[in-house]
């Protein structure tokens, strides 16, 4: 990578500095409010195909959902405790939650004004209508009249409120309706919820002939949200009663699984009774409301959900525009991005062209006796190497084992298939199936019964810890010896979001890598005080310390006269010890370039603590989600990949993998790759000194340069790239 000598003087290194003070952090909530800032600015950006941008208006309202029913959920929880500690920016919880507030209503507010405003009508000139009841006409009401009666009224449930009916449980992010009806016969005002179903399309699309019609465009969607046919026919719900009016709204809940591990005397069951407590939900966290509410149904909901006037989000619009994903899966290729259709990495081409047809698992192994290989997931396809790898063992008759641990996979997986194969096959199988991962534990729990049926040993993970590690093991009979060969990567195993998310992945059969990988997955599966790994730099082992030395030995190149340099790209870094140990390398004159894709609580440019230290962060079509590391080492390189952030969960509670990349060949491929990124000048963001983020343009006779097309282009046409 690219270096520069230090700048900064010794007089300046020997100023002490207490870097606990709270004015080097930036708040990880508020840090993370702007990443999703940055996803909001995708969906207003004209310069992206017009679904794509309705695809992140959606992602940003599923992020904050997902935000509020964990992060939120947590600082409330905090501030019920009376928890006095301090985040390492010096706030406390009340603080956090008021400072998250004031930030995220404009964000909100902006999000459904560029909806209703600028998207809503460029989907009706493109043909996709999506209308309001009240602008139905005549024969579109009566289609949907008859819809309601025959689809909607049957799945509904009104829920009155009253003496003898207790105001319902809302469920978490339900959608609802608020009815103020009167009884005509006694003039008692009456109350009353009704839920509108999920079983149900959210928008609800008329047919073919029912379309808005226009001579210059076909008209290839129109319809309404859901809620409002159910709005529209209230009398139906509540017949003989007057309907004075009714109010939307939605709740969210905290969705985070509290366990006892170690009193948990089986965790499957554990997990799955506190799966059961997720659907009801918890404690409600955030209302969101139109603003045309009365206050004496807001002021009800309020005291119902026992929440605060804080919590609640005055929309103007469309309730959960979440759902607006389900437009994505109009056949309109016009209106989205060009496909992107995974290579296979020209080495797999080249030992065998019909890999990708074949069972046959020896062309795949001699490939990494040949020689260390690395994918790029979605650029490299993730079926032709990974699932390919698997599948090979699977069915190579001198494979006597295969080891790996599963955090998220897809429901359909073909990995997990391929694993019940080999068990059914006679091989050993192990997988550690990692029962916490969030939101996806009951995906896991049906996946690790299946597995064990089929004879597989599934293991659910170390007590206190979540396994967060990306490792394959296979282990096999060769001509003149057993060999281990193996996959360790920074991505999950799950043939679904490898199309959407970059990874990157090491195949390797040397030996030391093999002897590692054997005794962390004894660590894994049985008892074992592992302490040290010949390679691999191992959470909550060796990987904290390691990441420091690495980062003070550029530090003392830069104090000796020499140059320091670090790269990193991770998806956040929040971890104080490390951040502190960063200022210190910067004040010694070491380049730091930090690539971030959500979090970061470094503050970069501040005088005399981070001026050597440059953070950007890269939002575009897939979700950046490798981690690199390279350190300059004083010009003996070292480049790391893994499955690891810098933060406290992952260098402390967590079990993850970090690999160093020993192929001199690969090591030039990843500093080119952070090259292409760090120019980036289309999707890239610079983080300034005060926690704001400036999207890069590109200058006058400049041309754009986006990271995520050159690998595209890289994969489609490689070169002369070692792989």
């Amino acid at each position: 990578m690219p270096r520069t000598k230090k700048t900064t003087t010794t007089q300046e290194i020997a100023t002490e500095i207490n870097f606990t003070d709270p004015q080097y952090y930036f708040n990880r909530e508020l840090s993370w409010l702007e990443f999703n800032n940055r996803v909001l600015h995708e969906a207003c950006d004209p310069r992206s195909p017009l679904l794509e941008r309705l695809k992140f208006l959606a992602i940003f309202s599923s992020n904050l959902d997902e935000f509020f029913m964990v992060r939120v959920a947590a600082l409330r929880q905090q501030l019920a405790a009376k928890v006095s500690k301090l985040s390492p920016d010096g706030r406390t919880p009340e603080e956090q939650l008021e400072a998250i507030a004031q930030r995220l209503r404009p964000l909100v507010s902006q999000q459904h004004r560029h909806f209703e405003q600028v998207l809503r009508p460029a989907l009706a000139r493109e043909g996709i209508y999506i209308l309001d009841y009240m602008d139905l006409n005549q024969e579109q009401r009566t289609y949907l009249e008859h819809y309601f009666d025959e689809q909607i009224f049957p799945v509904l449930t009104p829920l009155a409120v009253d003496p003898s009916h207790p105001f319902p449980h809302i469920s978490n992010l339900s959608l609802n309706l608020a009815v103020v009806m009167k009884n005509p016969v006694t003039e008692e005002e009456l109350f009353a919820r009704v839920k509108v179903p999920k079983v149900l399309p959210r928008f609800l699309p008329l047919p073919e002939e029912l379309r808005v019609q226009h001579h210059d465009k076909p008209a290839h969607w129109t319809g309404v949200p859901l809620e409002q046919a159910i709005a529209h026919n209230l009398e139906s719900l509540f017949p003989g009663m007057n309907i004075l009016e009714y109010h939307l709204f939605r709740i969210t809940r905290d969705a985070d699984i509290e366990l006892e591990e170690d009193e948990a005397d089986d965790l499957l069951l554990a997990i799955e009774q506190e799966l059961r407590k997720r659907r009801i939900g918890g404690s409600a966290v955030r209302l969101e409301i139109h603003s045309q509410m009365p206050d004496l149904v807001r002021n009800r909901l309020l005291r119902e959900l026992d929440l605060e006037e804080r919590a609640v989000y005055e929309i103007d619009g469309i309730l959960g525009l979440g759902d607006l994903m389900s437009f994505m899966a109009l056949p309109l290729p016009e209106l989205k991005d060009p496909p992107w259709k995974s290579v296979v990495p020209p080495r797999l081409q080249r030992l065998n062209p019909a890999l990708a047809d074949t069972e046959e698992g020896t062309d795949f192994f001699s490939l990494i006796r040949e020689k260390d290989a690395l994918v790029h997931h979605p650029y490299h396809s993730f079926s032709s190497t990974v699932l390919r790898f698997i599948s090979s063992a699977a069915h190579d008759p001198d494979v006597l084992a295969i080891k790996m641990t599963l955090y998220r996979t897809s429901g359909d997986s073909p990995i997990l298939n391929a694993l019940i194969a080999a068990a059914e096959n006679g091989k050993q199988v192990a997988v550690l199936m990692e029962l916490k991962a969030r939101f996806d534990e009951e995906n896991n729990i049906y996946w690790a019964r299946r597995l064990e049926k089929a004879g597989v040993h599934v293991v659910y993970g170390v007590v206190g810890l979540k396994t967060h590690s990306k490792i394959v093991m296979v282990v096999r009979r060769e001509t003149d010896r057993i060999r281990r060969y193996v996959h360790i990567g920074t991505g999950n195993y799950n043939p679904k979001t490898a199309r959407i998310y970059t990874d990157m992945g090491l195949f390797s059969c040397r030996e030391e890598l093999g002897a590692d990988l054997t005794d962390l997955f004894n660590y894994l599966t049985g008892y074992s005080r592992q302490q040290s790994y010949r390679k691999l730099l191992v959470a909550p082992v060796n990987l904290r310390d390691r990441m420091v030395a690495l980062i003070q030995r550029e530090t003392e190149c830069c104090r000796n006269g020499g140059s320091g340099r670090i790269v990193a790209k991770m998806n956040a870094l929040v971890d104080p010890q490390i951040i502190a140990t960063l200022y210190e390398a910067s004040r010694a004159g070491v380049q730091i370039d930090l690539i971030i894709r959500g979090m970061c609580c470094l503050l970069p440019g501040l005088k005399e603590v981070s001026e050597n230290i440059r953070v950007i962060s890269i939002v575009g079509r897939f979700l950046e989600h490798s981690r690199i590391f390279y350190f300059h080492n004083n010009g003996e390189e070292e480049i790391y990949i893994g499955s690891a952030d810098w933060m406290p969960r992952n260098l402390d509670r967590r079990v993850e993998a970090v690999t160093p990349i020993d192929d001199r060949h690969l090591a030039k491929d990843l500093q080119e790759i952070l090259g292409v990124m760090l120019a980036d000048n289309r999707q890239a963001w610079d983080l300034q000194s005060d926690g704001r983020y400036i999207q890069r343009r590109p200058a006058a006779n400049t041309p754009q340069s986006s990271s995520q097309k050159i690998f595209m282009e890289m994969a489609l046409n490689p070169g002369t790239t070692s792989d």
